[in-house]
């Protein structure tokens, strides 16, 4: 499991037009499943470790400009976007090969189910966009700050 964590004033995703969500200050993350991820993973120790570390990670500035809060201390918001290309092979050729991403059958109850964790503790507003769409992300990169938690790596 990979999560690209931004840092952002504001976010909003849509598809084909329609507005699905909508956040303030806080984090949008993308998070994708690798092909060994299996629904095993959900509840586990690592699963759990990364949700804590996506809400506790202290990124945000205090009062005297030191990233030094969290999404919980600042009750901020939290975009979660399905995203299979964080599992993206660029090694061979120009185009890039997706074998290492987790198949949809298996990713989208995993993504629902981090959805539905994260919400469960999230301190302010989750939004989330479509599983599987094609989606268009317009948000403000705070810092900029973006951090990679990786699942292999915890």
């Amino acid at each position: 499991m990979r999560i690209i964590i931004q840092r952002v004033t504001d976010a909003k995703v849509t598809v084909e037009g329609e507005l699905l969500g909508e956040i303030g200050p806080g984090f949008l993350a993308l998070v994708g499943f690798g092909s060994n991820d299996t629904l095993e993973l959900a509840g586990s120790p690592i699963w759990k470790k990364l949700i804590d570390k996506l809400i506790n990670l202290r990124v945000f500035p205090d009062d005297q400009d030191r990233m030094n809060l969290s999404l919980a201390d600042i009750s901020g918001d939290l975009m979660l976007i399905s995203q299979f290309t964080l599992y993206a092979d660029c090694k061979k050729g120009r185009r890039p090969a997706f074998t290492g991403a987790c198949p949809p059958d298996t990713a989208e109850p995993l993504f629902e189910r981090f959805l539905e964790d994260a919400r469960a503790i999230a301190p302010g507003k989750v939004a989330t966009g479509k599983f599987g769409a094609m989606m268009d992300l317009d948000f403000t990169n705070s810092g900029p700050v973006t951090i990679i938690l990786d699942s292999d790596e915890m």
